[in-house]
């Protein structure tokens, strides 16, 4: 009998926003969502009025109603969640990043390797349409070899709450560079087609949010104070790969700056240069038959919302019972993780080290 979307039955682990977020795209693509967990009875009271499913304060008892499961809490709390939901053969979608430490990132994903459930980490930027256009014009050749990325994700004052998970480092497993340079370490990886990493040379910073006399004009939850932050608020990094292939990184909540996603993938015949949050996009190219300039091939991209689009590929691969690649991710999000261990490790150090794994 063909399955379909409408056959999975998907339960959400953690409430907050992120897990009403994905309920909402449930809905969107016909998905049944039949149930929600959270330790925090509040949460559960909202998602349950919200959606009208049932909600639990146990995960088990959650696991038993369902056929998937997306996993949105704390970085911390991913390990036991998903390495229970990877024993049942559930199929899973983990937000990012894969833990909080790597050898907890290591465990789950030797839960998913030995798993019959569809695993999947929620990479959501990889699904934009401006990636995606970038991605084919890499894969039929249009930039010659691809040698080196630039990856940015810097906010000008978007600290999180202070005093939120987000800002402890026991549970977060770090700031500004597990937060958003997952992101971005992912893309350039990705669009270098994940090449082994071999040493890694960054700093982290944490140079506003132990601050008093800044306004953070992105602040998201109550501030507790500097007092409660004890995590980076940015970090810049080199990383380089197999076959002589690398990545500038440059992740921020806060910076004395203009905010920037911009990233450019330079190869031997063009680069390309997109924001990652806007929708332009430009391809440029050396003329080097008379005048010397450089050609501009500016495309205006569609945005299309990265979530509804994860989720769509992570639901037919279930449906379509034969993984779609999906599980790649897991692997992919191990490597990236490995890639976070070794900057913190090479800032804490002071000298460039190698990649664990």
């Amino acid at each position: 009998m063909t399955r379909d979307r409408t056959d999975v039955r998907t339960g959400i682990v953690g409430l907050g926003n992120i897990g009403q977020y994905h309920a909402e795209r449930l809905m969107e693509l016909g998905v049944p969502l039949v149930g929600g967990m959270d330790v925090a009875p509040e949460a559960r009271r909202r998602f349950t009025q919200r959606y009208g499913v049932d909600v639990y304060e146990d995960h088990e008892k959650l696991y038993d109603e369902v056929d998937a499961v997306i996993i949105t809490t704390p970085n911390k709390y991913h390990e036991e969640y998903a390495v229970d939901a990877f024993e049942r053969d559930l199929d899973v979608l983990l937000e990012k990043p894969l833990a909080h430490t790597l050898e907890s990132a290591e465990r789950i994903s030797d839960a998913a390797r030995n798993s019959d459930g569809v695993s999947m980490v929620g990479f959501n930027y990889r699904f934009s349409n401006t990636v995606q256009i970038v991605k084919n014009r890499i894969e039929r050749g249009d930039l010659g070899e691809v040698t080196h990325l630039e990856a940015n994700y810097v906010r000008r004052r978007g600290i999180p709450g202070r005093g939120s998970w987000f800002t402890r480092r026991s549970i977060a497993g770090g700031g500004a560079l597990i937060d958003l340079g997952v992101h971005a370490i992912d893309l350039a990886l990705y669009l270098l087609d994940y090449p082994a990493v071999e040493e890694v040379s960054g700093i982290t910073r944490s140079e506003f949010g132990t601050r008093e006399d800044y306004a953070y004009i992105e602040m998201w939850g109550d501030d507790a104070g500097p007092g409660s932050f004890d995590v980076d608020d940015s970090s810049t990094a080199f990383i380089r790969c197999a076959g002589d292939r690398s990545i500038s990184l440059d992740v921020a909540w806060a910076t004395n700056r203009p905010t920037t996603h911009e990233f450019v993938a330079r190869g031997t015949d063009s680069a390309a240069r997109f924001d990652l949050l806007e929708s332009d996009l430009a391809f440029y190219s050396a003329n080097t038959v008379g005048p010397h300039h450089l050609e501009n091939t500016s495309i205006e991209t569609r945005q299309n919302d990265t979530h509804t689009e994860e989720q769509r590929r992570f639901f037919d691969a279930i449906v379509t019972d034969n993984g779609m690649g999906v599980g790649e991710s897991i692997e992919e999000a191990l490597s990236v993780q490995r890639v976070i261990d070794a900057i913190y490790r090479s800032s804490e150090e002071s000298q460039t080290v190698s990649v664990r794994g």
